[in-house]
């Protein structure tokens, strides 16, 4: 088995790439820079390095072609961006979803499956949803906004006859994450996180990054073609997420918890000097906006039909938070903002 895969240089790639190998299918990773040291971490591990960019169509025609599966997992997920970046994203999460689907039903590709996410569902509100339920809220960031474009691209592509299955993981956490949660976590193990927070009550489904690329996996091999698969790990309020957080070494428990609408408004103008430090704008009227937002999926499909299972949020927790203080030995001697930064090599 061939399979064709973009974003195997992002937070996913890796251990997606492995949950393939250990199928035994040989991973042919798209990339546009061989030489960085996330291509040749995915080298290492055994995967085909082809150079390309889903921005521009053609670039993956010849490389495409012959591949036994497509499985398109590139995406920028990112909040708090200026106005470029913000263009860049709408680029990378639409036109390149586009391009990558529209290339794989040219080519006749037999088995497609495209990584959506659960915020292409919009907010649930404090009730369970699962695959049936559609957007009742306007999308709040730019990120929730270009990938559910992007997934009514893909459903498009569905219904013109292209064999798709659409994975759809709710929040991804894990050691070395680059999302506000990766950022938020190392202020917490760096003691420097203060004791604040926002939103209490909001539902959050996060899911282990080991996981959910066990469950894609999963869907790549026995998903249904023309079905979409939720990923979610266990949702609970956000204040019971962060409780987990004290069973380990870091800084003090939030006790303080603010409104999202004030925190919104705090956090706004700390964006611009966050850039200039050379951090993404983790704390950011998006970031408030996100995690005030409820994301209550059920996997139950997934789990019955697939054979797929997370652990526990308190495992997920630990499991996160003892591979960002094993990976914090590799920061000792490095300055604050670059401990706060996920490793570009994780070797």
């Amino acid at each position: 088995m061939k399979v064709f895969l973009t974003g195997g240089t992002g937070f996913i790639g890796q251990p997606l790439t492995r949950a393939f190998q250990s199928r035994g299918w040989n991973v042919v990773a798209l990339v546009r820079n061989p030489d960085s040291p996330q291509a040749q971490a995915l080298s290492k591990i055994g995967a085909q390095l082809i150079v390309g960019d889903i921005t521009r169509r053609e670039s993956i025609r010849e490389t495409m072609d012959g591949a036994d599966m497509v499985v398109h997992n590139a995406g920028h997920y990112e909040y708090g961006l200026d106005k470029a970046a913000r263009q860049r994203m709408e680029t990378t999460n639409v036109m390149g979803t586009d391009n990558v689907l529209a290339m794989a039903h040219e080519l006749g590709i037999q088995r497609t499956l495209y990584v959506s996410t659960a915020a292409a569902f919009g907010d649930t509100g404090q009730q369970e949803r699962d695959e049936s339920f559609t957007r009742q809220a306007p999308c709040r960031t730019t990120y929730e906004k270009s990938k559910t474009e992007a997934h009514r691209i893909a459903d498009r592509y569905k219904q013109d006859g292209l064999p798709l299955i659409i994975v759809c993981p709710n929040s991804v956490v894990g050691a070395n994450d680059h999302s506000s949660w990766g950022y938020f976590l190392r202020l917490y193990i760096n003691r420097i996180m203060p004791p604040m927070a926002w939103s209490p009550n909001t539902i959050h489904g996060c899911v282990f990054i080991e996981d959910l690329a066990e469950g894609i996996a999963l869907a790549a091999e026995k998903g249904r073609l023309g079905e979409t698969y939720l990923f979610s790990g266990e949702c609970l309020p956000l204040r019971q997420h962060l409780s987990y957080w004290s069973q380990r070494p870091g800084a003090y428990k939030p006790h303080i918890w603010l409104p999202g609408s004030l925190a919104a408004v705090l956090f706004t103008p700390l964006e611009p000097a966050q850039r200039q430090l050379g951090l993404p704008a983790f704390i950011s009227r998006e970031t408030v906006v996100g995690s005030s937002t409820n994301w209550y999926f059920s996997s139950h499909k997934a789990k019955v039909e697939l054979g797929w299972h997370h652990r526990s949020a308190e495992a997920m927790w630990l499991a996160a938070i003892d591979g960002e203080l094993e990976l914090l030995t590799k920061h000792r001697q490095q300055n604050l903002i670059q401990r706060l930064n996920p490793l570009e090599n994780m070797d």
